[in-house]
């Protein structure tokens, strides 16, 4: 889900001035992205779905987070040799990896970090345990599953913050970015808890904000740390199917953000879920009321989108719609 962009700013040099003149701005290193090699440090079982990985190593301390939902890969053997041997750093690193054999060409995996301390080299990663006890997770999952302190890991991530990206305003890897005011709305399924629990817990004091997630299992509930005025409903799915519970809980939760006061709403195109996931990401500072951001299963998303912008009249300008994954399908290669 992410993808890796470099450049390079241009300098301009003045010659056989005799007046002072004033300082010509140096160049900013775009970041780009690199791979870290870790280790496991710490295992720890938050519930039946969530499992939260410490990974350390002192190549992490050059880690470059920018934001609180701060994508990452992990870099999973395919065939169980080590990885590190296969991996190029630089602009060409796509390339070099594509160009691998199918055998031996790595899983990449996408994740958010939940915490980053570059400063001790470490980075919590919250893994769901999507499948693992049937038997028909991804390699991810079932890494994750049996992982253990001092088992090794490659993370590509990037090498230095940045507030900017190639075509945005956003930090590479980084898609929340709310305008200085106004109500925020977050919801997702369990793939979005780790992302929705960073941004929410980072949220200033008396931020308005609702976030709605649902989760397979009453146990899966987490206890988050979130400053007055933000508030998080948890919905358990039960046996109902992902996104259903959804629904309702996100018409009320706009409601009270004074958002479906709204009466004109915006036709929109179908998405072809077959050929991907959608992932709708409007330009930094163009919300108009309510900033939302939602997350999760496609074709939850999918539905969530036609409710807010077709039913509410939400603009699309104000909304973040980012499918996770998508049911039977797996990511990437």
């Amino acid at each position: 889900m992410t993808t890796a962009v470099t450049g390079r700013a241009g300098t301009a040099v003045l010659e056989n001035l005799t007046e002072p003149q004033p300082a010509v701005p140096q160049p900013v290193a775009a970041p780009s992205y690199r791979f870290f090699s870790a280790t496991v440090g710490r295992v720890q079982r938050l519930s039946p779905t969530f499992l939260r990985l410490t990974l350390r190593g002192p190549e992490l301390t050059g880690f470059g987070a920018a934001g609180d939902d701060q994508r990452i890969k992990l870099v999973l053997s395919r065939d169980g040799a080590p990885v590190t041997d296969l991996l190029t750093d630089g602009p060409t690193w796509y390339q070099d990896y594509c160009a691998l054999p199918d055998e031996r060409r790595p899983y990449l995996r996408t994740y958010t970090v939940r915490a980053a301390r570059p400063e001790l080299g470490e980075l919590d990663v919250d893994v769901v345990l999507h499948g693992v006890e049937e038997g028909h997770s991804g390699p991810a999952a079932s890494w994750a599953a049996t992982a253990v302190p001092g088992d090794p890991i490659v993370v590509l991530g990037p090498d230095r913050p940045r507030p900017g990206r190639a075509g945005s305003g956003r930090p590479w890897g980084v898609e929340w970015a709310p305008p200085a005011d106004g109500p925020l709305f977050l919801a997702g399924d369990e793939t979005a808890v780790p992302a929705i629990s960073a941004i929410v817990e980072a949220l200033p004091a008396g931020r308005r904000a609702i976030a709605v997630l649902e989760v397979p299992e009453a146990r899966d509930v987490l206890s988050l740390a979130v400053p007055p005025g933000v508030e998080v409903r948890w919905l358990v799915r039960g046996g109902r199917a992902p996104g259903e519970a959804l629904g309702t809980a996100v018409h009320a939760a706009l409601c009270e953000l004074g958002v479906a006061a709204r009466t004109a709403g915006q036709e929109l195109e179908d998405v072809d879920l077959a050929g991907g996931v959608l992932w709708e990401v409007p330009d930094e500072g163009g919300a108009d009321g309510c900033y939302a951001w939602l997350a999760g299963e496609a074709g939850m998303v999918k539905n969530l989108r036609r409710r807010l912008v077709r039913d509410l009249g939400v603009p699309r300008t104000s909304v973040a719609f980012m499918g996770y994954w998508r049911l039977g399908a797996a990511e990437g290669s």
